[in-house]
This record gives C-alpha cells, sequence and structure tokens, in this order.
C-alpha cells in the first residue's frame, strides 16, 4: 500500500468514526499508535471533519447571532490547528528525507507534501458527502443524478492528485525535488500583529 492509499484509508476511518455520533462536540479517540503518521493524519482529518460541520452550522440563516460569533471563533481556532498540524506533517517528512542531497538541478515544487496531504483529506470529505446527497433517498432523481456527476469529477480529482503526491515523494526520495518548508505566518490571531487586535490593546 503506497502513501496515499495509507492517506485515504486513515482520512475515511476518521470521517466515519466521527460521523457515529455527528456532533462537532465528540472528543477524538485515535485509534493509531503514538508516533505514527497515521495517528498524525487521523488527528489531521479530524479536525478538517469538525471544520466541515461547524463551516454547515454557521450559514444558518436563523442562527443567533452570539452563537455564529462563537463558532466563528472555533473555526478560526481550529484553522489554526489545522495549519499547525500541516507543518507538523512536512516537519515529518522533512525528517524523513533529512539524508537525501537532492541534485543539482533539483526543482522546487510549489507546493510541500502536506498541503497536498491537506487537500487529499479535504477531498475525503466531499466525496463522503457527495455520495450521501447522490444516494439521498428524500432528494429528487434530478439532484441524485447532479450529485453522482459531481461525484465521478471528486472520484478522478483523487485519482490525479494520488498519483501527483506519490509521484512527488518520489522526486523527493530521488533527489529530482528539494524538499523546502514556509511557515505559514499566519497573523489574524496574533495579538501582535493583527491591528484590531493591537489597536485595542493601546487603547486601554
Amino acid at each position: 500500500m503506497n502513501f496515499t492509499e495509507t492517506a485515504w484509508k486513515v482520512f475515511n476511518k476518521s470521517i466515519e468514526d466521527y460521523h457515529v455520533s455527528d456532533d462537532v462536540n465528540t472528543l477524538i479517540n485515535n485509534p493509531f499508535e503514538k508516533d505514527t503518521l497515521e495517528r498524525i493524519l487521523y488527528a489531521k482529518n479530524w479536525i478538517d471533519t469538525v471544520q466541515w460541520h461547524l463551516e454547515d452550522i454557521i450559514r444558518d440563516e436563523n442562527i443567533d447571532p452570539a452563537e455564529a460569533l462563537q463558532l466563528k471563533r472555533a473555526i478560526d481556532a481550529s484553522n489554526q490547528k489545522r495549519t499547525d498540524l500541516v507543518e507538523f506533517i512536512d516537519s515529518w517528512f522533512l525528517k524523513k528525507y533529512e539524508s537525501v542531497i537532492p541534485k543539482p538541478d533539483a526543482k522546487i515544487n510549489t507546493e510541500t507534501i502536506a498541503w497536498a496531504v491537506d487537500r487529499l483529506s479535504i477531498l475525503a470529505l466531499k466525496v463522503y458527502h457527495m455520495s450521501l446527497e447522490a444516494n439521498r433517498d428524500s432528494a429528487s432523481e434530478e439532484h441524485r443524478a447532479n450529485c453522482q456527476a459531481k461525484l465521478d469529477v471528486l472520484l478522478a480529482q483523487h485519482e490525479d492528485l494520488s498519483t501527483s503526491i506519490n509521484q512527488l515523494l518520489t522526486d523527493i526520495e530521488n533527489g529530482d525535488v528539494k524538499m523546502k518548508v514556509y511557515k505559514q505566518m499566519k497573523m489574524y490571531n496574533d495579538e501582535s500583529l493583527n491591528p484590531v487586535l493591537y489597536q485595542k490593546g493601546q487603547q486601554k
């Protein structure tokens, strides 16, 4: 089983486990052993799955404004955790390939492994939910057909993205691509960088 096959399997287990209770307040119960890549991938997708449903909830037109604000704060916090974990995954791969010496003409990829994995995790969620819609008994036949067409595109995207990630890993292993990791430098949650937050602090 190659890397993306493993990741896809882990992501789908996380999604299925979440939907047992289908509650954004459910605590994660990671079934994989400590310090394994599978445990990290499961945690990554769990964050994505919870955030997916927080995004659904906040779009309720009748939501109480105070509740919406709390949800927005929860989504911001989730985004930060997601970014931190993506960067951790990149660090994991950087450690894995630290002994590889890139060739003099090695290329630099526009996207790191972990951010490609992030897209794969979100894609697993799209496939899961689009499949539900394509088979929802209460929906019209037209709706199901439209969703099946979209699902077919998502499944093709899964194949292409998986191939691309596996090729990138091979290129890094062979020294054809130089692995570099950049921090995202998120600013909106930092009281020293977000002007709305630090100006408020100066007014006290």
